[in-house]
């Protein structure tokens, strides 16, 4: 048995296959890959790791199996899976996923590959567990894996608790230890059990009010879309996507530094020297075939702006968020006996709902002296109702830059 100290959870006892796979190169990577990517642009203590997140994933795996009453094999491939879940993560986490998944196929919980061989098959095998059904666990397959990866999982639990103390953020605290206390199985269903409604409401809150002070935080949002720009560069001169996929965040900064191509992004990421907002528009005043775009679609966009402003292609970056979604509405909570979807029993799912349509912005943003510029032929171009956009990265009446809504 290990003993940790953990920032969150106090002390976490790892032992078993835990203890074994630990010190493994697979999950010691997660040391050097940042939990939040780009968030430390704005909140500077928010440098926790993958490593530490899993830690705690595990731990409340732990604690949930207890619980649940599940032992044995079971719940040790159940605390295999919490530790291991985040191994498919490229450098940056969520910053790089989309492009990651465009040139490789891979999400970051398709980890098969990565546990079929080396000294983590090894110690899984020692421990008479097959590592194909770990990785599905990973994947949420099956009745065990709604604890790994689901709408009640301990992933969600975890994060939106840690996030909050290293950005120093109150709004993503939960009660994690009566949300893994109520878990039930139910039909074979991962449930709440009876009277935990508001519980279970309390994880909708908490990331509805997380979600535009610290993961869409605007200038995380820009630095996220400029890695994401500068790592494209990086795979068209030449960079493998698997090998991208598998850097750690030093790896991934050394590699824009030595690339002539990259190597200005890098320095621009490094003294935190950002593009600012030439657009930022709701998605009531963004057409929908915009909203609905495709990648190839995106940057020809990007291009016509460009030539409509009269600078660079590479001044412009066109940042459309997908449409917002709320997948913890499905939340399975018991009710009078009857397994109910939160969205069904909650009043507080549709105002939620409506308040992450709210929260959507699309952004174009530009360097400093081009953003005027880019902003009116970005408007122009994209169809955007200019009244109710901020251009130019002025809030209409009010004035207010880009930098004032960062905490340095």
């Amino acid at each position: 048995m290990k003993t940790i100290k953990d920032s969150v959870h106090g002390h976490i006892e790892v032992g078993g296959v835990a203890r074994d796979l630990l010190d493994t190169a697979l999950v010691q990577r997660l040391r050097r890959v940042r939990q939040l990517g780009t968030v430390d642009l704005v909140y500077p203590s928010a440098n926790h790791t993958r490593f530490e997140h899993s830690l705690g994933v595990y731990h409340l795996a732990d604690r949930a199996l207890g619980h649940l009453g599940i032992e044995g094999r079971e719940a040790e491939r159940v605390r295999a899976a919490a530790l291991l879940h985040d191994v498919g993560h490229s450098p940056y986490s969520h910053n790089l996923e989309a492009l990651v998944y465009r040139h490789t196929g891979a999400e970051h919980d398709d980890v098969e590959e990565l546990l079929a061989g080396g000294e983590v098959a090894a110690i899984l095998e020692a421990h008479d567990l097959d590592p194909g059904r770990i990785a599905g666990l990973v994947a949420g397959e099956g009745r065990l894996g709604q604890l790994v990866s689901g709408e009640l999982d301990i992933d969600r639990m975890d994060y939106l608790v840690r996030d909050a103390h290293h950005t120093g953020v109150p709004y993503g605290t939960i009660d994690h230890d009566r949300l893994v206390r109520e878990l039930r199985y139910l039909d074979g269903e991962l449930v709440l059990d009876e009277g935990n409604v508001q519980t279970a409401e309390s994880l909708l809150v908490a990331r509805a009010l997380m979600n535009p002070v610290v993961y869409s935080h605007p200038v995380a949002r820009i630095g996220k879309a400029m890695l994401r720009r500068a790592a494209e560069r990086l795979l068209d001169a030449g960079l493998a996507a698997d090998d991208l996929r598998r850097m750690d965040d030093a790896d991934l900064i050394v590699a824009l530094r030595e690339h002539a191509a990259t190597a200005a992004d890098a320095a621009r990421l490094d003294r935190r020297d950002l593009y600012k907002r030439a657009v930022w528009a709701e998605l009531r005043d963004t057409p929908d075939d915009l909203v609905d775009a495709d990648h190839d679609a995106i940057r020809e966009r990007e291009r016509t702006i460009a030539e409509r402003a009269e600078v660079e292609a590479d001044d412009v970056i066109l940042d459309v968020p997908s449409r917002p979604s709320m997948t913890e509405s499905s939340t399975r909570v018991v009710v009078s006996g009857e397994i109910r979807p939160l969205g069904r029993q909650s009043t507080l799912v549709e105002a939620l709902d409506a308040i992450q349509r709210d929260q959507w912005r699309l952004g174009v943003y530009a360097p400093d002296d081009a953003a005027e510029r880019v902003g009116n032929a970005a408007a122009n171009v994209l169809g955007l109702d200019i009244d109710g956009a901020l251009v130019s990265d002025v809030r209409p009446g009010t004035h207010t830059t880009l930098d004032e809504f960062a905490t340095e």
